[in-house]
């Protein structure tokens, strides 16, 4: 089991360099939805690229990237309930929904749901499945049901965390993925 070398951001500024090992990402857009990537970069690759692509023109985007020549995981990656990077607490306050983008290990192409927005993770499952991806929804190690979960952090204190194997970041599905979860998160900004 990976222990996180630092147990905040202020921590880990005070050892690592911005623009050097890490980069710091928002842009801010006219939407109360947020796609973020906290462990993005060459902390949980991919995820930076999806979260972009699904955030597109419509929606706020914050990314927390690894930028280190080596090792980017073990010194950069702060536990989801940890992570409390300034501006993208700062974006989050606006938001009323946060969607998570995240990476694990896994050879076989599957999505892993959690978070405490019941009602969103079941619209993004039914979404996914329709497209043929495998998806689960509980008995997983990726709940994110503390209520500190960055995901949970947007102003609704409910949020969702989409964790994608290694096998299905980059395959040919990843693109149907980042479909259907847009159109879910469209949807929900049109009702």
């Amino acid at each position: 089991m990976h222990v996180d070398r630092y147990r905040s951001y202020e921590e880990l500024k005070k050892n690592e360099w911005s623009g050097r090992d890490f980069a710091v990402c928002v842009t801010p857009r006219p939407s109360t939805i947020a796609v973020i990537a906290p462990h993005g970069g060459l902390i949980e690759p991919r995820t930076t690229e999806i979260a972009s692509q699904i955030a597109g023109e419509d929606f706020n985007l914050y990314l927390f990237q690894g930028t280190r020549a080596k090792d980017n995981y073990a010194a950069l990656h702060i536990t989801s309930h940890r992570f409390d990077e300034p501006s993208c607490l700062a974006l989050l306050s606006i938001c009323e929904t946060v969607v998570a983008i995240h990476g694990c290990k896994g050879e076989k192409e599957r999505v892993m749901l959690g978070g405490l927005d019941a009602s969103l993770k079941n619209r993004i499952c039914d979404a996914l499945q329709a497209e043929g991806l495998q998806v689960e929804t509980e008995n997983h190690a990726f709940l994110a049901t503390d209520q500190n979960n960055i995901c949970n952090r947007g102003r609704a204190r409910k949020g969702v965390q989409l964790e994608l194997t290694h096998a299905l970041r980059g395959s040919s599905n990843e693109s149907q993925f980042v479909s259907a979860v847009r159109k879910v998160l469209l949807a929900l900004q049109h009702t």
